[in-house]
């Protein structure tokens, strides 16, 4: 059987900086567009809220109209630091935020604002602690912050799924134009179920931890795939060394190092010293940049 690849320092070096590069590039000409777009989106959010609960100092008795009017982002982003939907369940110690089950539990609701009350920034609403109308200049300063706080986190959310399905579109179409035929997402706990030689899927539990593809090599090993896209070298380390390299451990010792071949697809920014550790700990590397690489591996191995 073929060994999956292994590279030099100097080789994913040289991919590193590629990738470093195609980040910047991309990112330098991502359109404020979206920014502008969700900015105003969320002004007039948090204008509605403002309105609904007399500035805020009506939180209590208005809390199930905000919730009713689809203002639960701007809410939740009141607090200093704001509060995640997740969170905000969790501490107010709740199982939904839906206005239409929370109508009839008072208590519930009470919860919720007294979280919100409890993490409310006095920056930006001093007048809500101080008991007063705020003025014309507070409001607005606060309108625009508070939209400017939900436009960046929304524009960062979509980049981030963004880049993550589209790396996972492009090695799907990248497979299937290499003659791999796609086949049904599944619960893989021995290889007998894996997919067969010529076959993949997507978004599979295979053994203790799901991947993003399962491939079934012509040789009839298996190789499963994280892609992973990091926006930083200090993120480099949680998304290969800690998630991908986890996984890779994960799925050897579940079926055994002969019989799967685990790697990761990469894109973005990665720090050479986490490549190279992640390599000398079992994951084959490759990039988005360069997917060739992959499919000429991939089919070496159904030999002459």
């Amino acid at each position: 059987m073929i060994p999956p690849p292994q590279w030099t320092a100097e080789q994913l070096a040289e991919d590193c900086e590629k990738a470093i590069g195609l980040f910047r590039e991309e990112r330098l000409h991502d359109p404020k567009k979206r920014y502008v777009a969700a900015f105003e989106a969320y002004e007039g959010q948090i204008n509605r809220l403002l309105e609904a609960t007399d500035n805020l100092r009506a939180l209590q008795s208005q809390i199930g109209s905000v919730l009713q009017q689809d203002l639960t982002d701007a809410f939740r982003y009141l607090g200093a630091p704001p509060i995640s939907a997740d969170d905000l369940k969790t501490l107010a110690d709740v199982n939904t935020l839906a206005a239409a089950k929370l109508e009839h539990d008072p208590e519930s609701l009470g919860r919720i604002v007294e979280v919100i009350v409890g993490a409310l920034d006095d920056r930006r609403f001093p007048w809500v602690q101080e008991g007063r109308e705020p003025t014309d200049a507070e409001r607005q300063a606060a309108t625009i912050a508070s939209a400017a706080l939900l436009a960046a986190s929304r524009v960062a959310t979509l980049r981030r799924n963004e880049a993550r399905k589209g790396q996972e579109d492009f090695v799907e179409a990248a497979l299937v134009n290499a003659g791999w035929t796609k086949t049904a997402s599944r619960k893989i706990t021995h290889l007998g179920e894996a997919p067969k030689p010529g076959e993949f899927c997507r978004e599979s539990e295979f053994g203790s931890a799901k991947a993003d593809f399962v491939v079934g090599l012509q040789d009839h090993r298996t190789m499963a795939i994280e892609c992973k896209v990091s926006n930083s070298s200090t993120n480099s380390v949680k998304r290969l060394n800690r998630e991908a390299v986890g996984k890779a451990e994960g799925w050897v010792s579940d079926f055994g190092r002969v019989q799967v071949v685990p790697a990761a697809v990469l894109s973005g920014v990665f720090k050479l010293l986490n490549l190279e550790q992640a390599q000398a700990r079992g994951l084959t590397i490759f990039w988005t940049h360069d997917i060739q690489v992959l499919l000429d591996w991939i089919g070496q191995t159904g030999g002459e």
